[in-house]
């Protein structure tokens, strides 16, 4: 992770400016924060035109751009303003919420976090220091409440602590199981056990891609593709067993997923994906499971 989403309360401050009355935040530091290029966020608003209304998000013309640099809680100087040769997109408040719900990685998710965290960590600075702040440093304490309230709404939706809010997926909202799937996935600091009794091709593509210990039971596993698979990727060990007939995810080996269909055919038919809060159901059930991979 960056360092700029770890900072303090000043450099998060002084990612804001002020333009024609508004408060908003310069497509590039955005990147930064989410540690992507700034292209993507504008990508991320040329693709998704309907979410980004003009009092969302607007290109600055290039005078304005120049003349951010003298704003009151600029983040340039004068000579990195008089280089300034594009334009940039800034965004609201509320901008900034919806690029955050197109944006929903592992990264992101993390580094939203860190944001609320400095959210609260300048309320706090604030209700410490209020008796030497100067006045119109107090009032950003009620923006900052604001802010801090509609950040928790938001993200509430895909908080690494409670992934499955929507637990009943429709037919044909193929996209938004399989960004539940990778979400849980992401989840994992050092192991995924799967069980699912029909691997596929689109399983393993996302597994690939995470480098992490990945376990997976299948009463029926394809011979020719695991074989394949193991030929170029060794982060997975396969293990037929017949015992199983739902789909189930455990993720370090302390939160369980069960999942209605299988994993090649989600979002094809409705279908529902829960965690188990019980623990002793979640102890007694991998008990069981690490008597097969031992």
């Amino acid at each position: 992770m960056n360092e700029l989403a770890e900072n303090n309360l000043i450099n998060i401050e002084n990612m804001i400016y002020e333009i024609d009355g508004k408060e908003v935040m310069l497509d590039s530091d955005l990147a930064k924060l989410y540690n992507v290029e700034t292209k993507r966020i504008n990508e991320a608003v040329k693709n998704n035109p309907e979410k980004f209304p003009n009092r969302f998000s607007w290109i600055l013309t290039l005078e304005e751009t120049k003349n951010i640099s003298r704003s009151k809680i600029s983040t340039l100087n004068n000579k990195q303003g008089s280089n300034i040769k594009y334009s940039a997109r800034v965004f609201t408040e509320q901008g900034v919420y919806m690029l955050a719900t197109i944006l929903k990685s592992k990264e992101a998710t993390k580094t939203t976090i860190r944001i609320m965290d400095t959210f609260v960590n300048m309320r706090h600075y604030i209700n410490f220091n209020k008796n030497i702040l100067p006045y119109k440093f107090l009032l950003l304490e009620e923006k900052v409440d604001i802010n801090t309230k509609r950040i928790d709404e938001l993200f509430d939706k895909f908080d690494s602590k409670d992934i499955i809010k929507k637990c009943i997926i429709y037919k044909g909202e193929i996209y938004d199981a399989h960004s539940i799937l990778l979400d849980i996935l992401y989840l994992t600091k050092k192991e995924i056990i799967i069980i699912d009794n029909y691997i596929s091709k689109e399983l393993l593509d996302i597994l690939k891609d995470i480098n992490k210990k990945v376990i997976i039971i299948s009463s029926n596993p394809d011979p020719v593709l695991t074989n394949k698979y193991l030929k170029q990727y060794h982060n997975i060990t396969f293990i037929k067993n017949c015992s199983y007939h739902d789909r189930f995810i455990i993720i370090d080996r302390k939160r369980l997923f069960h999942c209605g269909a299988s994993f090649k055919d989600l979002g094809k038919r409705c279908f529902a994906i829960t965690e188990f809060k019980d623990t002793f159901l979640f102890e007694e059930f991998l008990d069981k499971l690490i008597e097969l991979i031992v």
